[in-house]
């Protein structure tokens, strides 16, 4: 593997705590790139870092629609067609001595226009090795690929990385290849080289357990079998982070009924996405989505039929 962006490893400055609140950027040192957005909750600190984006065809993401109504859908929020383009948002936690990254990202062999994290981090100055924690919120390429170095190594050495039990499990299973889609044998090989890579380093997370203080693991199966959200409280607030539970901020919202291409499980997906959409909803929590346009902070509310993302 090749990173875009190399680690100066003697650098070992951290972002400042009193980094001031915004939904659209941050300002930062003159001549140096800074985190997206950032946002507190209770004493924790959430920053969101841009890893790139993904270009995904319009018939892979919605494969049970016609160009019609993908058409009547998109067009009037002056969207593409033939392809979405995803923003790819990676979520760093700083509560009290853990630095804990919320996924990380494609790494270098999965799409050209991602990996960026690894140059991000560098330029905020946090060293791999000042990562304290890693949770996957699954194990599809943008959001785990990113885990080794140039030679295949862990590339967060001293992390402890959460992997959801159930999604341990079903890459690592002796047949989930073989049952597995030609076009996507690949994610499972990446996968299982991956979490062979790092299975030293492992804790296994299960639904509804309290990983760190004030993180809970929120069962988001559907998009894949073990696929896990987190809600991050402190005192009467709360940010979902919430990986691909919900993918797009139309498409998602306004027809979350439509079967997502994305999904291992397109029905169960669905179910998913309308029972967290009615949460985020009902208790007015902040979100995360990993591709919500950048940064992806935002709220969800109910509007008729459908909901729609409010960003900020």
């Amino acid at each position: 593997m090749s990173q875009s962006n190399s680690f100066n490893l003697t650098r070992r400055q951290v972002l400042s705590a009193g980094v001031a609140l915004t939904a659209t950027g941050l300002a930062g040192v003159p001549g140096r790139a800074v985190a997206e957005a950032s946002l507190a909750v209770g004493d924790h600190e959430l920053t969101v870092f841009s890893d790139g984006h993904l270009s995904l065809p319009m018939n892979f993401v919605l494969p049970n629609q016609s160009e019609q109504e993908i058409s009547e859908l998109l067009t009037p929020h002056g969207l593409a067609t033939d392809a979405l383009r995803p923003d790819c948002n990676v979520t760093l936690l700083r509560s009290g001595d853990r630095l804990v990254l919320f996924d990380v990202g494609a790494g270098a062999n999965f799409q050209p226009t991602a990996g960026e994290l690894p140059g991000k981090l560098d330029e905020a100055g946090i060293d791999p090795s000042d990562i304290t924690d890693v949770v996957l919120t699954h194990g599809h390429p943008d959001h785990l690929w990113g885990i080794l170095d140039d030679f295949d190594d862990p590339f967060y050495p001293e992390a402890t990385i959460w992997v959801p039990q159930a999604e341990w499990d079903f890459w690592r299973a002796d047949d989930t290849l073989a049952k597995t889609p030609e076009a996507r044998k690949s994610f499972v090989v990446g996968a299982q080289a991956r979490f062979e890579a790092i299975e030293d380093q492992v804790s296994m997370i299960k639904p509804d357990q309290e990983i760190f203080p004030g993180v809970e693991a929120v069962d988001t199966s559907g998009h894949t079998p073990g696929h896990m959200s987190y809600a991050i409280h402190g005192g009467a607030e709360s940010v979902f982070i919430i990986g691909d539970a919900i993918t797009n901020s139309i498409i998602s919202f306004e027809k979350p009924e439509w079967i997502s291409g994305t999904d291992t499980d397109g029905e169960k997906g669905v179910k998913t996405r309308l029972r967290l959409l009615d949460r985020l909803a009902q208790d007015k929590s902040r979100v995360i989505g990993f591709h919500f346009p950048n940064p992806g902070e935002g709220r969800v509310e109910k509007t008729g039929d459908g909901y729609t993302y409010v960003a900020g």
